[in-house]
């Protein structure tokens, strides 16, 4: 019985870790993708995953196993295709941490999924499905994560959602708007940032971010969504209960990876409490939130996404 499996997208991300005089950064491989940091997250707190992933018979494909691996992920699951090469990340980062992607995905493996490469039996039996929309960019793995989903929900599997936008990835902004929007309506769980709202549904949530998850439980059937607002924190909310909590001040040097560390780690403390979505209470909401936004601010402050996750017991210590 696997706590969580995923589909989704391995990349590696180079990020930078030095400049030369001139400016030109000296970059450091780094194991990636949103599906492989959330499931590094949720295996470092004591959860057990799956992956449903592709990548290529190749160096990058093999460091990205081997690191999941090695953070106690499940990687049976992860094909090697021959015939395509690892999705590549490049990261740039700005004075506070922020970082913009471009990629190396013409196409990359993990858009070259199929539905029929899944092993179904460890979706029926996983308490949570998990995907995001980067998958959902290009056929065929695009087709792979409606039917899993579809094929989860049918199977009474709790399906979590992450939009993660990356819009240099989709042909328009509608088209990314569509299927975020499926994704959405999908899910019991979701965890979207205040950006991804005012993209997704065309509103400003930037002086009442309560706007926003109302639109979203009001025209989702989500059960909990998970708000996150980067430097001002994360507000959880189910259809009865609600709670804000801001991060520990830290200097970011690389935000790579936050969010999917974020919902890792609050997903881990759900795990833990051993309640349905619904049936978390303002205390559990308070203690969720406060493990997570402390989780990701933490891991701001190492390179790379996958490798900085940072243990519970730091996590904790900060919190105290």
């Amino acid at each position: 019985m696997y706590d969580v499996a995923a589909i989704g997208e391995l990349i590696i991300d180079f990020a930078p870790v030095c400049a030369d005089e001139a400016g030109y950064p000296t970059v450091a491989a780094k194991a990636g993708g949103a599906c492989g940091i959330f499931l590094a997250a949720l295996a470092k707190y004591g959860a057990v995953t799956y992956t449903y992933a592709k990548v290529g018979d190749d160096a990058f494909g093999k460091l990205l196993i081997n690191s999941l691996k090695n953070s106690g992920v499940e990687v049976s699951g992860i094909i090697k295709d021959p015939d395509v090469f690892t999705t590549l990340s490049f990261v740039t980062l700005d004075n506070t941490g922020n970082r913009s992607f471009s990629f190396s995905r013409k196409p990359g493996a993990d858009t070259c999924l199929r539905f029929d490469e899944l092993d179904l039996s460890h979706i029926r039996n996983a308490k949570y499905l998990h995907f995001g929309s980067l998958p959902m960019t290009n056929e065929p793995c695009r087709t792979a994560v409606k039917k899993a989903v579809e094929y989860a929900a049918l199977n009474d599997t709790n399906i979590l959602f992450d939009p993660n936008y990356r819009p240099v990835l989709w042909d328009s902004e509608d088209a990314a708007r569509e299927q975020i929007l499926w994704g959405l309506r999908q899910a019991d769980v979701i965890k979207i940032s205040d950006e991804e709202v005012e993209f997704t549904y065309r509103i400003d949530i930037s002086s009442d971010t309560q706007i926003g998850v109302k639109k979203i439980l009001d025209e989702t059937d989500a059960k909990l969504v998970m708000l996150t607002c980067g430097p001002k924190g994360a507000y959880l909310a189910t259809r009865s209960e609600a709670v804000r909590e801001l991060p520990p001040p830290v200097k970011a040097i690389d935000t790579t990876g936050a969010g999917d560390i974020f919902f890792g780690s609050a997903m881990s403390r759900i795990l833990k409490l051993g309640k349905a979505p619904e049936e978390l209470n303002r205390k559990d909401l308070a203690e969720i939130t406060r493990f997570a936004v402390t989780a990701a601010a933490l891991s701001t402050q190492t390179h790379g996404g996958l490798p900085s996750v940072p243990g519970e017991l730091e996590v904790l210590k900060m919190i105290c």
